[in-house]
């Protein structure tokens, strides 16, 4: 049997990953799933061949890897959309969120222009290109409620709820405090265009392998599809 190793960092991608071995195995791979402690180790041990894919990341922090790494990483398939949102611990709706405002957003390029272009969209700042890929806190043009901006580390939101008037999160990290877009979130992402889709991304040389193929051709499949749709509601949607 063919060892395939993909590395993941946290649930729902370990448990999609341990949903699939049946299936592999089946068709003559044993799946080891890798669990790192962050997002940059996950990478760097595809770079340096560690594993043969990894299973966290959307296709915007996997270029900034790249370019920052001089890595050859590949988007191999969109699974799906982790719904993000804002959260504010006294807030129930956005038109309550007080002048001068403390507001945690991501520290990563990516992942900031995520929570600054949700923040353009529902019109509380202006940005300079509401369309551009690559946000900063420079690029807000208009601030109407003079909101403060702490950039944290993506791990960290969860700690920043406690001392924030308002954070930016992913679903898999929001759900550690008991809360979710649908029921808690005062702004929320709608996510149709799949540019943020959490992916399967392997190495220019080995994503077209039968390896790879064969995890890619195992997450989505109509088993990962129905895990999206039932045990993932109000927290993800398909994207595939």
């Amino acid at each position: 049997m063919t060892v395939v190793k993909v590395a993941a960092h946290t649930s729902p991608m370990t448990d999609m990953l341990e949903a699939v071995k049946d299936n592999l195995a089946k068709e003559g791979y044993k799946l080891e799933v890798v669990t790192v402690t962050d997002n940059i180790q996950a990478n760097v041990a595809l770079k340096n061949k560690e594993v043969d894919a990894n299973f966290f990341q959307h296709k915007p922090f996997m270029e900034m890897f790249n370019k920052g790494n001089d890595a050859n990483l590949v988007q191999v398939q969109p699974i799906y959309d982790a719904i993000v949102a804002f959260y504010g611990k006294d807030l129930k709706d956005i038109k309550d969120l007080k002048e001068g405002a403390d507001v945690a957003i991501p520290n990563d390029p990516t992942n900031m222009t995520r929570a600054l272009r949700l923040l353009a969209e529902h019109k509380v700042i202006s940005l300079r290109d509401p369309k551009s890929m690559s946000v900063t806190v420079e690029d807000i043009t208009e601030n109407p409620k003079n909101l403060i901006f702490s950039p944290v580390s993506l791990l960290n939101l969860n700690e920043a709820y406690k001392e924030k008037d308002m954070i930016f999160n992913y679903p898999t990290y929001i759900a550690k405090l008991n809360l979710t877009p649908e029921k808690d979130g005062v702004l929320v992402e709608e996510g149709k265009d799949h540019f943020f889709s959490v992916s399967l991304v392997a190495r220019e040389d080995n994503k077209d392998s039968k390896a790879v193929k064969a995890v890619q051709q195992a997450l989505t499949s109509e088993e990962i599809k129905t895990f999206i749709e039932d045990k993932l509601n109000g927290h993800a949607k398909v994207a595939f």
